[in-house]
C-alpha cells in the first residue's frame, strides 16, 4: 500500500477543495516530504491520476498568472471518499506496512467514530501478536538470538518490533478510551492545514 493516495485524498478532503499547491503546502507542514514518498512530483503526479481514476474532480479555475496552464483545483468525490475511509480503516488496522503507512493513518484517524478508531488499532494489535506466535514457533527468545547464528538477529529484530509495536499500539487506545483527541461526530475538529493565504 502507497501511502501517497491516502495523504492526497485525505488532504483535499480537508480543505473541501484544494489546488495542488495548497495540498503541497499542507504535506510538507506535516513533513510528510521527510517521512513519506509524499516529494512535490509525486503528489501532483497523485492529483492527475485520482483524478483520472474518477476519485478527484479537476476544476479549471483561473489561467496563470505567469502565463502557464490554468490553476486546477481537486475536489473528492463520493467514490474518493470511499477510497479514502478504505485506506484509512487498512492503513489502522496492518501491522506490516512501511512506517509511512501508519504515520499517514495517524494523521486522519480523528475523521473516524471514536469507537470504530478503537476497534481498528484493537485489531491493530491482535494482528500484531498473531504475526509475533508465528516467528515465535521456530525462535525462542528466551534462548537468545545465538541460537540460529547471526541470522538469529532477525527474528530477534521481529520479536522486538511486534511487542513494541503492540505496546505502543495498546498505549495509544488508552490515550483514546481516555478521551483524547476530537474524532469525528465529537465537536470541533483540530485543524491541521495551512490558512489558504498562506504562501509557506
Amino acid at each position: 500500500m502507497s501511502a501517497i493516495r491516502l495523504l492526497v485524498l485525505g488532504a483535499v478532503r480537508q480543505h473541501g477543495r484544494a489546488h495542488g499547491y495548497q495540498v503541497r503546502g499542507d504535506l510538507e507542514y506535516w513533513g510528510a516530504h521527510e517521512w513519506s514518498n509524499a516529494k512535490p512530483g509525486s503528489i501532483y503526479h497523485a492529483l492527475k491520476q485520482l483524478a483520472k481514476q474518477g476519485l478527484l474532480v479537476a476544476h479549471e479555475i483561473a489561467p496563470s498568472t505567469a502565463g502557464g496552464p490554468p490553476r486546477t483545483e481537486y475536489e473528492i468525490t463520493e467514490q474518493g471518499t470511499e477510497e479514502y475511509f478504505k485506506l484509512l480503516r487498512q492503513s489502522l488496522t496492518a501491522y506490516d506496512q512501511k512506517p509511512d503507512v501508519l504515520t499517514t493513518a495517524l494523521g486522519f484517524m480523528v475523521d473516524l467514530g471514536r469507537e470504530e478508531a478503537l476497534g481498528l488499532l484493537e485489531q491493530r494489535v491482535r494482528s500484531i501478536e498473531e504475526w509475533r506466535a508465528t516467528v515465535v514457533e521456530d525462535y525462542l527468545p528466551e534462548d537468545g538470538p545465538q541460537q540460529l547464528g547471526h541470522i538469529g538477529e532477525i527474528m530477534n529484530f521481529w520479536v522486538h518490533s511486534a511487542d513494541t509495536g503492540a505496546q505502543w499500539t495498546r498505549d495509544l487506545i488508552e490515550r483514546i478510551r481516555a478521551g483524547a483527541y476530537t474524532f469525528a461526530g465529537e465537536g470541533a475538529p483540530f485543524v491541521g492545514v495551512l490558512p489558504d493565504d498562506d504562501t509557506r
